[in-house]
């Protein structure tokens, strides 16, 4: 298996670890082990071509999650340039958001819209945490929520709404969280 693969099925190996911890209430065991998961994925990002810009994400995803993501926020940006998929505009947004230029996370979530309806979904809630509209806010998130809700299957095998965690991890550094409430997400 080449390193690169090996290292993003160590990341989702740990990842699966961490979120487990997080729908149990164990937040405070769980951040250690989502700041290795951000390392793991970049590390499977410096090691994958150019367009992996899932392993970014989950990168940001883990570090925003664990409490922190500037760091990944500044690498992410500059990896990525200009935002060109859905993909990479999603990364774009969320490391912007992270450093608050809420500017960029706007243009990137445009951009973002034009993907797929996870995308648009996502998209959606992003614009409006960047606008700081909160009703706005709390609406495409419990969409979010909703479609976790409905798959069959999830990416690291626990079923968890992880970007609708992110989100609100995002929010509450704006005193905007929606209190969102579902068996996909932890409970306060």
């Amino acid at each position: 298996m080449k390193p690169a693969q090996t290292a993003l099925l160590e990341a989702l190996e740990r990842e699966a670890d961490a979120q487990r911890l997080l729908l149990a209430g164990d937040a405070e065991a769980a951040a250690p082990i989502l700041r290795e998961v951000a390392a793991l994925y970049r590390r499977s990002w410096e090691l994958a071509h150019a367009s992996a810009f899932g392993r970014l994400a989950g990168m940001l995803k883990a570090a925003v999650i664990a409490g922190g993501g500037e760091e990944e926020a500044r690498f992410a940006r500059a990896e990525v340039g200009g935002a060109r998929t859905p993909a990479a505009a999603y990364v774009v947004a969320v490391a912007a958001l992270v450093e608050g230029d809420d500017e960029a996370a706007t243009e990137a979530a445009g951009r973002m819209a034009a993907g797929e309806d996870a995308y648009a979904r996502t998209a959606e809630a992003i614009a409006a945490l960047a606008a700081g509209d909160d009703a706005r806010y709390a609406a495409a998130a419990e969409a979010v929520v909703r479609d976790f809700e409905s798959r069959d299957a999830h990416v690291t095998g626990v079923a968890i709404a992880d970007t609708a965690l992110l989100l609100e991890r995002l929010a509450a550094r704006r005193g905007m969280d929606a209190g969102l409430r579902s068996a996909l997400l932890p409970q306060r």
